[in-house]
């Protein structure tokens, strides 16, 4: 279970509270160290699936520890930037969406786990993931290469990484809900096929038996009455 791409998965939960610690400091270099971390625990995201792959060294404990570990790490950095101001007001909004979208996928995954269904990991949700750490990277190194213009102190690292934030939570919304399409697409399938099945023997024995409805008979015509006839005597 101690491998080596499990000790890298780990060591992505172990760093948080080092990077929040770094951030709360509010100097240049703990800042630039929590950037540092935080890059360092992104690329072993990378790695650990690398290694586990090329080494055989695939195991439970890494499938189910990799996605929380992932998941801690970004909702952790969202929550740091959020919490000391490092990004703009209408940027909570994408903020909110990979948040959002962070529980609903965990979410779906609980379920289809419990009927043993699968939620693979596509192409566009890499790629979402690869703009999320570029964008939370360069907004912790908000501090480093401070810009004066025009008596502002603009922060590049920071405008360029919240650039990539917002593409990130578009990326982010667009993966979430071709998750949750597919999730609901498997439970109206399951609504079909379950309306579908025949009912058992001990279902319909339960379901009480319609009575018949009698017909009323209709009464028979009277044969119409011959007229008497009249004897001249």
């Amino acid at each position: 279970m101690y491998n080596l791409p499990n000790i890298l998965t780990i060591s992505r939960i172990i760093v948080i509270p080092v990077i929040f610690l770094a951030i709360y400091i509010h100097t240049v270099w703990w800042s630039v160290l929590a950037a540092i971390l935080f890059i360092v625990a992104a690329i072993t995201d990378y790695f650990d699936g690398y290694l586990a792959r090329s080494r055989n060294e695939t195991s439970a404990f890494g499938r189910l520890l990799d996605p929380i570990a992932d998941k801690l790490l970004v909702v952790s950095a969202l929550l740091i930037i959020v919490a000391n101001r490092m990004v703009d007001e209408i940027s909570y909004i994408p903020v909110c969406i990979i948040m959002c979208r962070e529980i609903l996928v965990s979410g779906l995954r609980e379920f289809l786990a419990e009927v043993k269904v699968g939620m693979p990991v596509t192409r566009l949700a890499k790629w979402k993931t690869g703009f999320q750490m570029t964008a939370l990277s360069m907004i912790l190194l908000s501090r480093v290469g401070i810009v004066q213009i025009a008596d502002k102190q603009i922060p590049v690292f920071g405008v360029m990484g919240e650039v990539l934030l917002w593409v990130a939570g578009a990326l982010t919304f667009m993966t979430g809900y071709d998750y949750f399409k597919r999730g609901m697409d498997y439970v109206r399938g399951l609504e079909k096929q379950k309306n579908a099945q025949p009912l058992s023997q001990e279902e319909k024995k339960a379901k009480p038996a319609r009575k018949p409805v009698k017909k009323s008979a209709k009464p028979a015509k009277k044969a119409p009455a011959k007229a008497k006839k009249t004897v001249n005597k």
